[in-house]
This record gives structure tokens, sequence and C-alpha cells, in this order.
């Protein structure tokens, strides 16, 4: 004979007991009397379910296979064991009834511990005919539902001392160093319900509740002097640890996860490259054998790939999307992991907010431990996430934030009340970064740090055989959508003449129709044979979009020559829109402006694609010259792995700056009048002086090159003109009169 056991009856029971919770939750603002009233309809409520299975006239024994929870196996047994099980609950509830009893005396009253008399004794006459054995599993439940009231009771005498002694003392202060704290007190009377996070830090609607948030989990009210400072946990930092060059991927690539293709291109792209970055990473330590590095605590959220952002981009991997933001987030992931630094890595807000060890609720309380990292890279999104779970802690902590920036951020739309005074207010920016911290893809801008990506490099064997197997009248097109093929077939035709053209774009049943017949298209290939297809070809175009991709740099290094459009007049957020709304007024001259200003010919042409005449010359011009495989530097992965340790070591933008020198040493400078500055012989540059002290300055000093621009000409021109980077770390050092006294 079998009975289930009702669920509703049991989720009574449940019930009550949560009651019990809510009740120790609203314990300081109201009377004890209901304590008891509550243990007395928790006590009525399993009495009610112990008459229920007696009535049943079963004994409870294990679950079948396969049943619910709320399922349980009966059959008509009895003894006096059942007996001793039932005495044992009844002197579980007499033990609720005297730790209630103590709370009913804080309160004044006694009628319910009565009443909890009476429950206790009608136990005791009950003689049920047979329960269950299983039955000893809901005594255990009872023995720690005691533990949970003895808590109570414990906490609920610990509140009644500290109001006790605190009476008097929750009147909202009125102190001119804390101004927001009575508008703040305001705001929590009428809104506290609205995020569970407050009631996570001990906020119960009461004034005192209140100003011990305010005063302890964020800073608006002054501390109360009844309150035991002495609690407040003192946080041990954490230990410093050397950072060691790491040769093998493994534990990176398990870190990186699966689930979404975008992942999977990243972890395909790491493993292509493993060989070259371990190369790298013991060439660099050779250089560096003799300095300590101290191991940094990183977290990396690549917040455009969260659910919570929409994640446009992985379902797009596979159908010819944009990946220049995938193949430079999968660079830094390795950089940082060769590197020998601690990542934790996050996709997800859930991952995010576990890190970060936010509270919980909807974001609007801060933290209050230390952050838990030393650097947190995200992007914009996650930026924006991070503020909606931080609370004010993301203003104290900022300053740890690096974003990946690919197009760059300017400062008049950085700083968020100029940017609201004069317009330049977006969908992005206004954060009031150090523009340092915004993290390119390319060089755009000296105001932001470069991080860049990297490009495969060639060993001597791939170089010889490229240069033997080129074929001079081969041409593939950068364009992997269709999209990018519409309009084109003017200039498309031009170069038809003179060779073959081939192409990578994307379809899934027929050939798009953008895509003119001419054309031999290979639809989307794998990475790898894509590089196989460039080390073929002789040109690689480009059609205008996308702008500033790797894609370029790939086919130079696989020796390809790049050409691609110029734009009259330069595209920018004022007349494109592609670029309105993001957070740079930059004129971009040209579909990728790095490749044109700083690689150049014979591996770059730009000329006007509206021209047939200037294309056309363009396009027998190459066929006459030969190039060989070029990849910069600062695209190689020693190159990258050399500039993110640069920046990890160098950039500090927690710690104030160091001091000028006072104003009292100037007497010692050379010149009259005096200056820090000296002529560099054969040059117009200024240099700093060696014999004057130098506060600490990433770059150094030393590397300080001083020059006068042409009326009109920028400082990115000026330098530039002169084989120089314009350096925003040393303006501080020049925004000074005896800089322009000479």
């Amino acid at each position: 004979m079998y009975h289930s056991l009702d669920g509703a009856a049991l989720k009574t029971v449940l019930g009550y007991l949560h009651n019990l919770k809510i009740h120790r939750q609203k314990a300081n603002g109201v009377k004890h009397t209901l304590c008891a009233h509550w243990i007395f309809v928790a006590g009525i409520g399993f009495f009610s379910l112990c008459f229920l299975m007696t009535s049943l006239g079963g004994q409870f024994s294990a679950k079948r296979p396969g049943d619910t929870p709320f399922t349980m196996r009966a059959e008509v047994l009895g003894g006096p064991e059942s007996r001793g099980v039932l005495r044992k609950i009844s002197d579980m509830l007499e033990v609720i009834m005297k730790r209630m009893d103590t709370l009913s005396k804080l309160g004044n009253t006694t009628t319910d511990s009565h009443r909890l008399d009476e429950l206790s004794s009608a136990l005791d006459r009950i003689q049920p005919i047979g329960l269950v054995e299983r039955i000893q599993a809901i005594a255990q439940n009872m023995s720690d539902m005691a533990v949970r009231v003895e808590q109570i009771l414990q906490r609920s005498m610990a509140t009644n001392r500290v109001k006790d002694g605190a009476t008097g003392q929750c009147e909202v202060p009125k102190n001119p160093h804390y101004p927001d704290c009575p508008s703040k007190v305001d705001w929590m009377r009428a809104r506290w319900t609205s995020d569970p996070c407050y009631a996570f830090y001990g906020v119960d609607g009461s004034d005192c509740s209140f100003l011990i948030y305010l005063s302890e989990v964020e800073w608006f009210c002054p501390p109360l002097t009844w309150r035991n400072q002495t609690t407040t946990p003192t946080h041990i930092p954490f230990p410093k640890r050397q950072a060691a060059f790491r040769s093998d991927i493994g534990a990176l690539l398990e870190q990186v996860g699966t689930g979404k293709e975008s992942l999977s291109f990243m972890k395909r792209r790491m493993r292509r490259l493993a060989a070259q970055w371990s190369s790298a990473a013991r060439r660099l330590d050779d250089r560096l054998r003799s300095q300590w590095r101290e191991q940094k605590r990183i977290l990396v959220h690549v917040g455009f790939l969260t659910e919570e952002s929409g994640d446009v981009f992985s379902p797009k991997v596979l159908k010819g999307g944009p990946l220049g933001e995938m193949v430079q987030w999968a660079d830094i992931l390795t950089a940082l992991h060769v590197l020998g630094h601690n990542l934790k890595i996050s996709v997800s807000l859930k991952e995010l907010q576990g890190f970060l060890g936010v509270p919980p609720g909807r974001g609007s309380c801060p933290l209050t431990g230390p952050l838990p990292f030393d650097l947190i890279y995200t992007d914009y999104h996650g930026l924006q996430q991070m503020r909606q779970h931080m609370g004010l802690s993301l203003r104290k902590h900022k300053c740890h934030i690096r974003v990946i920036d690919t197009f760059g951020t300017e400062p008049a739309y950085n700083h968020e009340d100029y940017a609201t005074l004069h317009g330049y207010r977006t969908n992005w920016g206004y954060w009031n970064l150090n523009c340092r911290q915004y993290m390119t893809m390319f060089p755009h801008t000296p105001d932001n740090s470069f991080m860049g990506f990297v490009a495969e490099e060639l060993n001597d064997t791939e170089r010889l055989s490229i240069q033997r197997n080129k074929v001079d009248s081969m041409a593939v097109v950068y364009g992997k959508e269709a999209s990018m093929w519409k309009g084109k077939e003017r200039f498309l035709a031009i170069l038809h003449r003179y060779m073959d053209i081939h192409g990578t774009v994307y379809y899934e049943t027929q050939r798009p129709p953008e895509v003119p017949a001419f054309v031999k298209n290979h639809g989307l290939l794998p990475q790898q044979e894509l590089q196989q297809l460039l080390r073929k070809a002789k040109l690689f175009i480009g059609f205008g979009f996308p702008y500033e991709g790797p894609a370029p740099l790939e086919a130079i290094a696989n020796g390809c020559i790049f050409l691609q459009p110029k734009f009259k007049p330069s595209h920018s957020s004022l007349n494109h829109e592609f670029f309105r709304g993001k957070p740079t007024s930059r004129q971009v001259s040209s579909q990728h402006p790095y490749a044109e200003q700083y690689i150049g010919r014979p591996h770059v042409i730009t000329v006007d694609f509206n021209n047939s005449q200037e294309f056309e010359s363009a396009i027998r011009d190459i066929m006459k010259t030969k190039v060989e495989p070029y990849l910069p530097y600062e695209y190689t992965c020693e190159g990258m792995l050399e500039r993110v340790h640069a920046y990890i070591q160098n950039q500090e933008f927690c710690a104030p700056e160091a001091p000028f020198p006072s104003a009292n040493t100037s007497s010692s400078w050379p010149g009259s009048p005096p200056s820090p500055f000296v002529l560099l012989p054969n040059s117009s540059a200024l240099a700093w002086a060696s014999n004057i002290s130098t506060p600490p300055s990433w770059p150094p000093l030393s590397a300080l090159r001083l020059l006068a621009s042409l009326e009109g000409q920028s400082c990115i021109d000026a330098c530039q003109s002169a084989g120089l980077i314009c350096e925003p770390a040393f303006y501080r050092f020049i925004n000074i009169k005896e800089a322009f006294s000479g």
C-alpha cells in the first residue's frame, strides 16, 4: 500500500519555518511577542503534519527510485519504537519552547509560551500507532531548527544591547564634512526596498540602520560613536609573488571555456600561434632575466561576448562577421598568460559578479572588501556592466581598469563635464578615466595606449616558399560579406583585365549575386586555409570597409601588396554613419590609416578608387613590383609581450603622480632665465637637463625631446615629422612657464 504525503501540507510547514526566518530579519523593529507566536504556529503546523501521518495508519520508510521528493512509501506496521521517535520530536519542540520563552521574556509577555507548553503536553499524550523509521530525518530537522532558534535568540539579544546603548544616537547628523548625509538618509527612507542588497547589509527601515549603512558600507555619513569600530575586519594584503614565463597554454584554453563559437575561434587561434608565443617568451625572458616581475591578479571580462550585451558576434563567426575584436582579445589573453600573471576570465554577468564579490541584488550597493584584482581588462560593454553591479565601488576602483577600445577615445569625449557642455556626449566615453587607460588596436592617438594584436610570423623556410610560389596575376579581395561587394563592379572590371580575382564571401546555398561571375569565390575559409591563399596571391585589395582590421597586416606578412581606397573627404564621426556615436573625432584618411602611414609603399598603396586612371595605374605598378613578406615588430608576439609587460610594470593610475621639482630648486637650473631644458647639439630640440633631479616618470624624462611646431601644426604631426612620438606623459613637465621662457 502506498500513500503520497500531501505536498501542500509539507509546504505549509516549510512556510511556517520560512516565517521564522522572516521574523529574524524583522527582529530589530517588531515586538518579541511575535517570535513566540510564530514558533507556536510552526508547532501547530508540525502537530498537524504528525496527525495527518498517523491518521494514515502507516509507517514511513525509504522512497522508491524515481519518486518525487514529496512522495514516501508507507506500510501498515506499528511498534513501540514509533512512540520513541515521536517522543524525540516532542523533546525538540520542548527545546524550541524553552529558547522562545527567553525571547518572550524579553518582550514582557508569557501568553505564547503557555501555548507552547500546551502544545508540548498535547504531544506527550499522543500515542501513535506507528511511524516509519525514516522519520528520524524529521527529528534531525527539528534539532537543526532548535539550533537556528538559538542563533535567533543570540542575535536578537545582541541587537537589543546595541539599541539600548545607542538610545538617542540615531538622529541624522548635520556634519559639514558629510554634507550629503541628510539627503542620503531621506533617499534611503523612500527607496531602501528598491534593492535587496540593502537588507543584505542589515538595513531594516530604521534610521539607525540607514546611518550604519551610509557610514560603514558607503561613506556619506560620519562613523557612529556607539558602534564598535573594532569589529571592522582588517584586510590582509595579498602576498606578492614573482611572475614566471609560461610556454604551455593548456591551462589558458581550459579557462576560456566552451559554449560559444566566438570562444572556439579564439581557442583555435591560441593553439595555432602557441609555438610563436613560446619562442617569443623565451627571447623576452633572456632579456629580462635580471628583473623581478610581480605576478598580477588580473580579471579579463569580455563584455561584448556576454548574453546581457546581446553577444552579436558569436552567431556571425561562421557567417563572415567581423573577427578583429576576437583576434585582439585572444592575443591579449595569451600575452597575459605567457607573461605569467594570475588570470580570471569572465564572459558572463554571473561570472563577473562572482569574481568581484558583488553583494546580492541589483547592483546598488558597493563592494565592502578590497578589490580582488590588481588589473581589470574589459571593453565598453563590460565597463557599463561593472557600473551597474559595483555601485559606488566603481568610482573607487576604476583606476585599475583598462578598456580595450578598438577606435580610441579622445579627451573631449572622456571628460564627462566637458563632453556634456560642448556636445561631445555620446553612447560611449564620458567615464573620466585617464585617457591612457583606453587601449587601442592600432596606434591611432598618443592620448590612448596602444595594445595591438599579433600576426603570424614566418620562418626562413616559409619565406622562401612564398617567394617561389607567388602568382603575380592573383588578387584576393578583402570582404567576407556580400554587402561589401555592392557597387564595386567598375574597378573590379579594371582589375580583372590584369589579374584573376579570388573572394572568400560567405554563402549558405547559392552564390551571392553581388559577387561578379568572373570572381572565383572560395566561400568562408578557416584561418589556416586563408593563410595559404594569401601566400599565393600577389595583391590583397580592400573595398573601404571594414575599417582598420587585422587582415591587411596578415596579408602583408604573407607577402601581399595591400591596395586600399583613399577617402576624400576623410571619414569621421562628423560625416559618416559608422563612426557616429564613437568617442572620437579622428579623421580616417583611408581604410587602414596605420598601414598607409607606418608601412606605406611598396607594401601598401593608397589611391582614389573613384579615379579609374589612378586606379589602373596602381594595378600596373603592382604587377611590376616585387615585395618580401613584412611584419612590423610591434605586431609580432615578442613585440606585444614587451609592450604588455611595460604597461603592467610601469603604468600606475591609482597612486598620485610624483610632485614636480619645487620652485626653490629653479635657482640651480641652467640658462637665463632658468629652465630645466637644454638645447641639444646640432638640433633645434630641447631635452631635460641631466643635472636636474627628475621625479619618477614613465617613459623616463631622459627620453624627452621638446620641439616647437609650426603655426597650425598639431603635436602629433610635429612629432611625426621629426620621427618622434607625441607622449602625453610628458605634458606636465612641459606645461610650465619655464618651458616657454627661452
